[in-house]
């Protein structure tokens, strides 16, 4: 991705240079968007892309540390909200879990597989952070925020796939790779896994998350 610090065990990708990276992501998602048949609102397809123009720069992803530049736990982070001294602070730290949750878990889910902490982790956390803040905003006056996380709430997964896309769209797979993606739709549904599986030959035995 142009200008993202990659996570150290993700392999060095080409960067390629764009004239706006906004209009770079609005452009790719939403014709990720078209192909994958999933409808969003106009309000939530701008959010992501903001998210991820935010994102590009690795020091607003990155917290600084003594060891250097980390993601912060994703529990740390949700701690830290639930134990904010004011209903701001808490939204903020809920924002901030739901979006770091869904921008890694769209374009490092690759870089889990030795890890001992899942993306299926990550579609959790970020889902639940997006529905208590969607809460907290539907009872004051930010009710159009409010329908904006409740939709990246109800559609995290199906989003994380939509990034998924975005992120390796001139991405190979090696068999590690198609390994990955077994596993990636075993533990969390994705259609998107699955029908990739499908395109490179492997016929994932049915289970309760087979597409119909």
């Amino acid at each position: 991705m142009p200008g993202t610090q990659q996570p150290r065990e993700a392999a060095p990708q080409r960067v390629v240079p764009v004239a706006n990276l906004q209009e770079f992501f609005r452009d790719n998602l939403h014709g990720v968007l078209e192909r994958q048949h999933l409808a969003v609102e106009d309000q939530t397809e701008h959010y992501v892309v903001n998210l991820l123009t935010l994102f590009a720069r690795s020091e607003a992803l990155y917290e600084p540390s003594p060891e250097g530049p980390r993601l912060k736990p994703l529990v740390m982070m949700l701690a830290e909200a639930l134990e904010a001294r004011s209903a701001g602070d808490r939204q903020r730290g809920l924002q901030r879990l739901g979006d770091v949750s869904l921008f890694v878990a769209g374009f490092f889910a690759q870089s889990f597989a030795r890890k001992l902490i899942d993306v299926d982790y990550h579609i959790a956390m970020g889902g639940q952070a997006y529905r208590a803040l969607a809460e907290a905003l539907a009872r004051g006056r930010g009710r159009v925020l409010a329908q904006v996380f409740a939709e990246l709430a109800e559609k995290f997964q199906p989003l994380v796939d939509a990034l998924n896309e975005v992120s390796e769209s001139s991405y190979r797979h090696t068999d590690e790779d198609i390994l990955r993606l077994y596993e990636i739709w075993l533990r969390t549904g994705s259609r998107r896994s699955y029908r990739i599986l499908r395109r490179l030959g492997v016929n994932p035995a049915p289970s309760a998350h087979t597409p119909q």
